[in-house]
């Protein structure tokens, strides 16, 4: 086992905050994981590559002095230091954190037996770039000891209002947003997009050559916001509409995608039944459908479905909603709601409208009615709040972090 103080200053020493500096601080990621540690044995940090896992686990740890010990799975030589993982994390105290978790799913079986130990002496921090359930396949399961906490891209609460018009172009992962003009942002998610899909997905377990994929994945950002369609997608790649639906699950298990689930309300209009589906990050969208700056983006047929989706993706993290919380509404005679957020009893709708001057809509008003909505909001791209009608208001993007508060 390495010296604790080396390894210390490997995650945190002045290496490391000089590459943070130019990071943005993710405090309130920082604090729901330490909750989310005094209460669980294992606490999982789950979201795409890249978008930021590493960083906050190593700030983590920075917080818990020389009780701390750090597994990187891409490591041969951690790796290799886990090559009998209950001998390797059976003596250890503190806090333990496993990078990569989904390349050594063994790992699982040997965790639970080490968080039903009595007074927990150590914690675990384990960081995947899949879903649970992908992370979880082929294992015991942790149900009752782990805690998972979604790390999507970063928010509007996190880089602020004034970055709106940036955050929507480039998207929310980090270097890409960071990045010092759209060229090299650009490049990143290019980048980003082949890695993806030569090395990660064949990690996944399809067995697909990249460039079929990657045709699968520029078709999806062409349909991006709409009512997915399997037996489309099956004539389209000459296979059976299961293996195309296999496709679609494998990616939104990965967290690049989005699939808002139908509401069935209890009335006897016929609704929709299939999902909508959504490039997750708005700028992994753009890179699929090669807008690079904002006037080409401005003037693409897809843009109102690009700010549909990025209003969606930035009100579910401003109201701290979960994704089974998240639906939209949809009738085949052509009422629809973009996105309802339903918690207990309480049921919130929101629209996304692309334009400063939003009114309202039949559509909206069949929804309130329909659906029971305590309100809904309808973010548009002004600059004002204002009501349009009985519980339906008005409210800018670039106001949200001020007039919507997260759901309690």
């Amino acid at each position: 086992m390495p010296d604790t103080a080396a390894l210390k200053t490997r995650l945190t020493g002045p290496r490391f905050q000089a590459y943070y500096s130019g990071m943005i601080a993710r405090s309130g990621h920082l604090e729901v994981l330490k909750q989310l540690l005094k209460t669980n044995p294992v606490v999982g940090i789950v979201g795409a590559r890249q978008v930021g896992k590493t960083t906050l686990a190593r700030m983590l740890c920075a917080t818990h002095g020389n009780r701390m010990h750090y597994f990187d799975l891409e490591d041969p030589d951690d790796m290799a230091r886990l090559a009998d993982p209950a001998l390797a994390l059976k003596p250890l105290r503190g806090l333990v954190v496993i990078d990569e978790v989904q390349q050594l799913p063994g790992l699982f079986p040997v965790l639970r037996v080490l968080a039903d130990r009595p007074r927990t002496p150590a914690r675990f921090l384990i960081l995947g770039s899949a879903s649970p359930q992908l992370l979880d396949r082929g294992s015991e399961t942790l149900a009752g000891r782990i805690a998972y906490h979604g790390l999507t891209g970063l928010s509007l609460q996190e880089v602020g209002p004034s970055q709106v018009r940036q955050l929507w172009l480039r998207g929310g992962f980090p270097r890409a947003f960071l990045a010092r003009d759209n060229a090299e942002s650009m490049a990143w998610r290019r980048n980003f997009v082949r890695s993806f899909l030569e090395r990660d997905l064949p990690n996944l377990g399809v067995r697909v050559a990249s460039a079929a994929m990657r045709r699968f994945w520029t078709m999806l950002a062409h349909y991006h916001g709409q009512v997915w369609n399997a037996s489309e997608f099956g004539r389209s790649f000459g296979v059976a509409d299961t293996t195309v639906r296999h496709y679609l699950d494998i990616m939104t298990s990965a967290l690049i995608l989005r699939q808002l689930q139908p509401w069935h309300a209890n009335i006897s209009k016929r609704q929709v039944k299939a999902p909508k589906v959504y490039i997750a990050d708005s700028g992994l969208l753009h890179t699929l459908l090669r807008q690079s700056d904002m006037k080409d983006l401005q003037a693409h047929p897809r843009v109102g479905a690009s700010w549909e989706g990025f209003v969606i993706e930035q009100v579910i993290a401003r109201v701290r909603a979960e994704p089974e919380e998240c639906f939209f509404w949809a009738t085949h005679a052509g009422a629809e709601l973009d996105l309802m957020v339903v918690r207990g009893r309480r049921r919130i709708g929101f629209e996304a409208k692309l334009t400063g001057a939003p009114a309202v809509t039949r559509s909206m008003i069949i929804a309130m009615r329909d659906l029971s909505l305590e309100r809904l909001d309808v973010i548009h791209a002004g600059d004002h709040t204002f009501p349009l009608a009985d519980k339906i208001r008005a409210v800018p993007l670039s106001r949200i972090l001020t007039d919507i508060a997260p759901l309690r």
